[in-house]
């Protein structure tokens, strides 16, 4: 079996790559080295997200809205996230009791 076969293709998966090739032909870039300096970002962060070590972060897919001017949405679908809801863990959100807010 070939690496290609082990890699999924499937158009619906999550895929970063895919979100940043487009990004990198949007943008009219040659590697990921250029992508880094226009979302001014370290290199090793586009590397990480590739080798799928780091999720595309909130932060992230708002800087590249900014740079790229495409809606968060059709990031989110260009890397196959088709989340429609998020969930917050219990600790965000919540407000403080009186016991914990600091004087």
């Amino acid at each position: 079996m070939d690496q290609s076969s082990t890699t999924p293709r499937n158009p619906g998966a999550y895929n970063p790559d895919n979100l940043l090739d487009t990004l990198l032909s949007m943008l009219h870039l040659k590697n990921d080295a250029a992508l880094s300096r226009a979302l001014e970002v370290a290199p090793p962060v586009i590397s990480k997200i590739r080798h799928r070590r780091l999720p595309v972060g909130a932060s992230m897919l708002i800087r590249m809205h900014e740079v790229s001017n495409l809606p968060i949405r059709e990031l989110r679908d260009l890397m196959g996230d088709r989340r429609q809801k998020y969930r917050l863990s219990d600790a965000q959100g919540k407000p403080k009791e009186a016991g914990q807010i600091a004087e």
